[in-house]
């Protein structure tokens, strides 16, 4: 995060401060992306074990972002930042939402995975491990992106969501296919139609990160438009 170019303040305080959460952001980051590598990892091996560590290991995910907020609010009161170091904190504070409610799905998926799938149905699971390995890539190159405000990686990670898309389609389509073929396994392609739509999730919010680095580095609020209207904001960047 050195080359954010945010300038040094008058205050040797606040450069620590500030530097102190976009640092705990980062350690958040890492620790969501591994609780969502461990439960695809536990839904594939249908590793018992991983998914229940994985489950008692999202409180230090929830309580890393009530940490950082009560951070940034301090911030904001203390300091009553302005121009980019608000939006600095903005974006943080939204990007450790955000990060939180990965972290939910990761333990979403563990729960999934406890269940006792038949023999027949394990081939369910494995399209999901697939999209699930994509979102975990995607996740950790935004992560990347946020840790240098690099607009360019952004763009690049924003459009990837439309092949995260394709991909979560075709599962629905072939999950749809498997139980109209045999009814008995209704049961388990609603769990997985469910944990499907979880993890294709991951990469709408990762789009949201990259929409708080928009933010950040161009000073405007890029959420709730069309895909086409960020397409052509970001193309006079």
């Amino acid at each position: 995060m050195e080359n954010l170019n945010l300038g040094k303040h008058i205050s040797g305080q606040f450069n620590a401060e500030l530097e102190h959460i976009r640092t705990q952001v980062m350690v958040m980051g890492g620790l969501v992306e591994q609780q969502l590598t461990d439960a695809i990892n536990a839904m594939h091996q249908a590793d018992e074990e991983l998914a229940r560590r994985v489950i008692e290991d999202d409180h230090k995910v929830n309580s890393m972002e009530v940490a950082i907020d009560e951070a940034c609010v301090r911030i904001i009161a203390k300091r009553q930042p302005t121009a980019s170091d608000l939006r600095l904190v903005m974006a943080i504070t939204k990007t450790v939402s955000e990060l939180e409610r990965i972290g939910d799905v990761a333990d979403k998926i563990c729960r999934m995975a406890l269940e006792k799938f038949s023999q027949q149905h394990k081939p369910l699971l494995v399209n999901l491990e697939s999209l699930g390995r994509h979102t975990v890539q995607m996740l950790h190159d935004a992560l990347d992106a946020f840790a240098r405000m690099d607009i360019d990686e952004a763009v690049r990670i924003y459009r990837e969501d439309k092949k995260v898309d394709q991909e979560y389609e075709g599962i629905i389509r072939q999950l749809m296919t498997y139980m109209m073929e045999d009814p008995r396994s209704i049961p388990s392609v609603l769990t997985a139609l469910a944990c499907a739509r979880s993890i294709e999730r991951i990469g709408d919010r990762c789009q949201n990160i990259c929409e708080f680095i928009f933010y950040f580095v161009k000073g405007q609020d890029f959420r709730h438009r069309s895909g086409e209207e960020i397409e052509n904001l970001l193309a006079k960047k």
